[in-house]
């Protein structure tokens, strides 16, 4: 008669006690599948990025590409920006993105940079204002305007009626790009 030996994990579990008709362990390891761990991914923050050469000096640079075809660059640089320095990096992006969009680079290498951009809205408001940031809130007929932070009893009827228009209640941010010329956030409440 054929005998089989008995495995030697089987003959070890058997003599110490642990019955193969025994229920496994509880499963410890991670779900990593579950939404409640990775959650909902980030939203997008930029709408193109590109790699351009550039005869920049700078490490880094940020400019805004506006509507007309002017480039408004970041007056608080470290380095001086002329425009020939500006003008290829907006053309690489401009295959990807349309102006108005608010742009970064970053060197990446010798006259090599890594651009992004991001679209951004644009208003021209011909109202004298007095400050570069502007919030203004509109709930149910109530109006709350507020000027570099401080609460401002005026009108800038160039912002108020476009936005009225789009939505009911709204909040609205603005910040001067320059001259008569903002960028601004509308949400609708």
């Amino acid at each position: 008669m054929f005998w089989r030996r008995e495995p030697l994990h089987e003959r070890l579990a058997r003599e110490g006690g642990l019955d193969a008709g025994e229920p496994p362990p509880h499963d410890t390891t991670p779900r990593w599948g579950e939404v409640g761990i990775h959650g909902v991914s980030r939203p997008r923050q930029w709408d193109a990025v590109v790699l351009a050469n550039a005869p920049f000096e700078g490490e880094w640079l940020t400019f805004v590409a506006l509507p007309n075809g002017r480039i408004v660059t970041n007056p608080e640089a470290d380095v001086p920006v002329p425009p020939e320095a500006v003008a290829p990096m907006a053309a690489a992006l401009e295959t990807s993105v349309q102006p108005a969009y608010r742009a970064e680079a970053v060197r990446r290498g010798e006259n090599r940079f890594a651009v992004a951009a991001r679209r951004i809205e644009v208003a021209e408001v011909p109202e004298q204002v007095e400050g570069d940031e502007i919030d203004l809130t509109y709930v149910d007929g109530e109006r709350r305007l507020h000027i570099n932070g401080v609460q401002s009893f005026g009108t800038i009827p160039s912002l108020e009626r476009p936005a009225g228009e789009r939505y009911g209640n709204y909040s609205l941010r603005a910040e001067r790009i320059e001259g008569s010329t903002w960028e601004v956030f509308l949400t609708p409440l």
